[in-house]
């Protein structure tokens, strides 16, 4: 295979700078203006946000179009300021109290209908703000209670739903999140395997691509480099959600690398090679402050995060190749295992 280099550039989103409540304790931090939260990201290095439809539009259920359409775009105008640009919009659909028991695999009908009008709302919004791309994480597609729904309905259930989206704009571009749990004890659609076999089910599968997050396929007992190995092998990969995770526990969202480096690496590498970012996707950073950061030092995760991928870039990039070849060759893994190691470490091989 010819090595084709990635080219990156850099989103989060503003979930990412957040108070420090936890399910135990309430806030720690006081909250940060939007505004602020896109200074610190332009001072960073990053070039685009992230957004929920109601981080750019809060309390949306209750607007009419044109309050929407005005909100939008008072966000697209903060955004063009601060030389940033939005690069999704994801349907918050997992708070509303019609969502309780799932959204477009809802019990009950008028709860799917809220759920796919939300989901061509939030279209709206994305098309204001210049973003082609529209998120799904399908937080509550799944069951408390496995016998309380049919798995094979609400499969076709979601594929109805992102055909509704897909026929509602003919441009945008859904791109599937999953995850294995949490909120709910079984998501439907738990791995990027079955994401990317969703995609093929429905009316436009080139239009529905795959979001890979690295805690979510470490809750899944999957590597997440292999799952975007995966994705890209059926050029699906159209973002990342880079963070770290310390094995089957609840979602952390750990700085990137922070847990596992050579993990990080792994995923670094996959993208890298593969030339990822060349077609115009993103790295997506989606990592927690820790709960003990003080206010004035509330954004170390992001910069950390990506410090630590820009250095696992140079990892890359300065891999003995022939070396590794020839380990390879030779079958003596235990001596590529020492290379990778030192390699990492910066130590004399």
């Amino acid at each position: 295979m010819t090595e084709v280099k990635g080219i990156y550039r850099f989103s989060f989103g503003p979930w990412n700078i957040d108070e420090g409540a936890d399910p135990f304790g309430p806030t720690v931090r006081k909250p940060v203006a939007l505004a602020r939260k896109m200074a610190a990201a332009k001072k960073m290095g990053f070039q685009g946000m992230q957004f929920h439809d109601d981080d750019a539009v809060p309390d949306l259920d209750g607007k009419t179009a044109a309050q929407i359409e005005k909100q939008a775009k008072q966000i697209k105008k903060m955004l063009s300021d601060h030389g940033l640009v939005a690069e999704f919009v994801a349907p918050r659909l997992w708070f509303s109290p019609k969502t309780i028991d799932g959204a477009y695999t809802s019990n009950d009908p008028k709860c799917r209908k809220y759920a796919i009008e939300r989901s061509k709302v939030c279209i709206d919004i994305a098309n204001v703000l210049g973003a082609k791309s529209i998120v799904l994480w399908l937080a509550r597609e799944g069951s408390y209670i496995r016998e309380s729904k049919n798995p094979r309905i609400e499969v076709l259930q979601i594929r109805d739903a992102i055909n509704a989206m897909l026929a509602y704009d003919p441009k945008t571009m859904i791109l599937i999140e999953p995850k294995p749990n949490e909120p709910v004890d079984s998501a439907i659609i738990p791995t990027i395997g079955h994401a990317v076999g969703l995609s093929y089910m429905t009316d436009e599968p080139d239009r529905v691509g795959v979001l890979c997050e690295t805690a979510h396929s470490i809750l899944a007992g999957l590597d997440p480099s292999d799952d975007m190995a995966y994705a890209l092998a059926h050029r699906k990969l159209r973002s990342v959600h880079l963070n770290d995770q310390g094995g089957l526990k609840f979602d952390q969202d750990k700085s990137f690398g922070s847990y596992n480096l050579r993990r990080a690496f792994n995923q670094v590498r996959v993208l890298e090679e593969y030339g990822y970012g060349r077609n115009g996707e993103w790295i997506g950073l989606d990592v927690k402050t820790m709960r003990t950061q003080k206010q004035d030092v509330n954004t170390k995760h992001l910069s950390n995060s990506l410090a630590t991928f820009k250095f696992l870039v140079q990892k890359v990039r300065t891999l003995n190749k022939k070396l590794e070849a020839q380990l390879i060759a030779a079958r003596d893994y235990e001596e590529l295992d020492r290379y990778l190691l030192c390699h990492l470490m910066g130590v004399k091989y």
